[in-house]
Parts: C-alpha cells; sequence; structure tokens
C-alpha cells in the first residue's frame, strides 16, 4: 500500500491498454457482441478526420440510451448514443487528481490520451484496486 505522502501514483501505472476502437457507424448490437467476446465494459470511438474528436460508449450509455428507450439495439448506430468529445485524463496525471476528475465530472471511467491519441483507459476499479495497493 502506499503509505508515502509524497509518492505519486500516475494513471499510467494503473490505466489497461486492452481497449477497442470502432466505428461509430457500428450498431449497437455489434458493440454488445463485442463488449461480450472482450469482457469490456467500453469502447472508444474512433475520430473519422483528424479534425473529429474520439467518442466514448460504456454498458450503461446503452442501457439508458437504448434498452430503457425500448430502441433495437440492431437499428442504432453508436454515433447516436456515444458521448462526443469525451472527458480524457493525461497518462501522467496523479490518481487522486483523476478520481477527483471523475467526482466534479459524473464520470466512472475515461479514455488516457497522450499526443492526441488514446493510449488506454482509466476507470475507478483500476484506481482503487491497483492504485491504492501499488
Amino acid at each position: 500500500m502506499n503509505d508515502q505522502a509524497n509518492d505519486v501514483i500516475r494513471v499510467e501505472e494503473v490505466m489497461h491498454t486492452d481497449f477497442h476502437v470502432v466505428d461509430g457507424t457500428d450498431t449497437v448490437a455489434t458493440a454488445i457482441q463485442l463488449m461480450k467476446e472482450t469482457n469490456k465494459h467500453e469502447l472508444i470511438i474512433n475520430k473519422r478526420n483528424d479534425d473529429d474528436e474520439y467518442g466514448y460508449v460504456q454498458l450503461s450509455d446503452i442501457a439508458k440510451k437504448v434498452l430503457a428507450q425500448d430502441r433495437s439495439p440492431s437499428r442504432v448506430n453508436l454515433y447516436e448514443i456515444m458521448a462526443k468529445p469525451v472527458i480524457h485524463v493525461r497518462p501522467t496525471m496523479d490518481i487522486k487528481y483523476c478520481a477527483r476528475l471523475f467526482e466534479n465530472f459524473g464520470l466512472s471511467a475515461a479514455p488516457v490520451m497522450k499526443n492526441s491519441l488514446v493510449v488506454g483507459v482509466v476507470t475507478y476499479k483500476d484506481i482503487v484496486l491497483k492504485g491504492l495497493l501499488v
């Protein structure tokens, strides 16, 4: 456990790098299948061009915007339900500030970006289970 006040645990130390980037035109049904196969709860939606921004879809988005509204997963595209632009964090951010950012903006996860590219995803689970036991 991290007992020293001066020790800084960075997001890059706890983030996971096994994330998936998909196209916004993919259907929710396709996304659900990928999430089942990979046991992931979020997907990064790729940029359409260099001037675009990444999007983000979590299982909770599917529950709220598809299931709860009785929409067909095979007829809804990810771009219709994704968050975009997404709040992201830097790999060098201290996890205590990442946790505060999550709290301030009601997030449970965020893409980690370096040089305008997604390099990982960090969640509360990563911060607590990996960060507090480093």
